[in-house]
């Protein structure tokens, strides 16, 4: 098997078929599963979702709660779940916050979803997630299980999965390790109130999200929603918070019209991608909305039906001929479905309506460097390295500038992207191997070869590698002992 576009060959020996059944690979379709990251246990149906217009709405929603917390928004990861729709869930620790798709799906208004949210960093303004004899102990079994997965995966030639699988290990980790005490609950159950109002904030959502599930406390364990057994509720304690909310100034805020849109189209995006057959029951033929058509469209590119999915994107494209995501939708659809000449034109619409956002110019570079015109690829380079300013650690865009360098015969960059991708998927062993070989082929003392040495250093070196370097004077003679 070719791994990443580098020149090197490699052989893997695969077990039994069945072996693929213990690791679940999403495939194809970067407008909201951007590959390699979607990977994950059938046990848990976790995944890792990358999408910029879901991830732009979830960030306005959170980072008034982050101000009002006093945590620096910027240095804080929303990560969006991907979960069974039974599977309500949130957690908050140090720099990341994750949000499940189903509770994403289940609130009815921002508000909901922002209370939510503000009880989670209530947690992480409490530090509760410091508690770190108890959250590593939960934490590991998630993390060890996605981590076996992962060399499961690549053992029966699985790259993809096995790389999802073994970069998201640490966030499942952390997924398990959410669990609280009711003593904690009550604590940050005010603490999130309080963050609401400070933000301007209702804290009706809070109260009545809690509420919906009050029979939830009745229920034994095993029927109760995974988010109530690690955040046990208890009818005093929604009480408690009843009473708080209704008293605060801002109880009466209600959400605006533009926000309440914002959720319903990242509830129909997310339905239509991860539940095509439910959506196309539920957005009807005769609803007309903006966003059950949009459902549809994409509902029908996931049940491969790509022409009514595009029919159904060109007159919404004519209602609003400056959504950046309608353009990443249609090249997606037609670069999945080998037209990537076609495909070029759209990503690149999206590209210039959004340019900020790196995971459109990942597309876009994806699209250029597949075609036959070394310009194009050319160009592909430009843009792929264009997203990595924004996202160095995106191992999906060094996976295809590695591709592009190799298709230029650029070896030396095409093993250091290599290096690169394994590197941000925490396979330092690979990371290392293609770092040194990336230095035979780079000029000496370039920042590029440069970056291969400061990869092979962190990666775990021997001391064969660490003599290497010191004899020609990359680093000094003691750093070898």
């Amino acid at each position: 098997m070719k791994r990443g576009g580098g020149t090197e060959e490699f052989s893997m020996v695969a077990p039994v078929r069945s072996v693929l059944r213990i690791a679940l690979a999403v495939t194809l379709s970067a407008t909201l599963l951007l590959r390699p990251v979607v990977a994950a246990a059938q046990d848990s149906g976790e995944t890792l979702i990358r999408d910029t217009e879901i991830e732009e709405t979830l960030r306005k929603d959170a980072t008034p709660l982050f101000q009002a917390a006093g945590v620096n928004a910027t240095n804080i990861h929303i990560l969006i779940i991907g979960s069974r729709r039974d599977d309500i869930n949130a957690f908050a620790g140090p720099g990341v916050m994750g949000v499940n798709t189903a509770l994403i799906l289940e609130t009815k208004v921002p508000n909901e979803l922002q209370g939510v949210m503000a009880h989670e960093v209530g947690h992480l303004a409490g530090g509760h997630s410091a508690r770190s004899d108890e959250m590593m102990h939960a934490g590991m079994r998630p993390f060890l299980l996605t981590m076996g997965l992962g060399i499961l995966a690549a053992l029966a030639g699985s790259g993809d999965a096995a790389a999802g699988l073994v970069s998201s290990a640490g966030y499942f980790g952390a997924l398990g390790a959410a669990g609280y005490s009711r003593e904690q609950e009550g604590r940050a159950d005010q603490a999130g109130a309080t963050i609401l109002e400070k933000a301007g904030l209702s804290g009706r959502g809070l109260a009545e999200f809690f509420n919906n599930f009050r029979y939830q406390e009745v229920f034994s364990e095993f029927r109760r929603y995974k988010y109530f057994i690690d955040h046990p509720l208890s009818s005093d304690r929604i009480d408690s918070l009843q009473a708080r909310v209704a008293a605060m100034p801002h109880f009466s805020q209600v959400d605006s019209p533009e926000a309440i849109a914002e959720h319903k189209v990242m509830q129909a995006k997310l339905e239509g991608f991860l539940e095509p057959q439910r959506t196309m029951a539920k957005y009807q033929d005769t609803d007309k909305s903006y966003t059950a058509r949009y459902a549809r469209a994409i509902a029908y590119y996931q049940l491969k039906e790509p022409e009514k999915a595009l029919k159904l994107i060109e007159a919404l494209l004519q209602e609003q001929p400056d959504n950046p995501y309608l353009y990443e939708l249609k090249g997606q659809i037609l670069f999945e479905y080998a037209r990537g000449k076609e495909a070029e034109a759209p990503q690149r619409r999206s590209v210039a309506l959004k340019p900020d956002a790196p995971l459109l110019r990942i597309n876009l570079g994806q699209t250029l460097i597949a075609l036959d015109d070394n310009a194009k690829v050319e160009e592909g380079v430009g843009e792929l390295r264009k997203a990595l300013l924004k996202e160095d650690d995106n191992a999906e865009a060094w996976r295809l500038l590695a591709q592009a360098y190799d298709k230029q015969g650029k070896d030396g960059l095409a093993r250091l992207a290599t290096a690169e991708f394994n590197y941000n998927i925490g396979n330092l062993k690979d990371a290392r191997v293609f770092a040194m070989r990336a230095r035979e082929k780079l000029d000496r003392n370039t920042p590029e070869w440069r970056r291969a040495t400061d990869i092979v250093l962190v990666s775990k070196p021997s001391r064969d590698d660490l003599k290497d370097l010191a004899s020609e004077g990359s680093i000094s003679r003691s750093q070898t002992r």
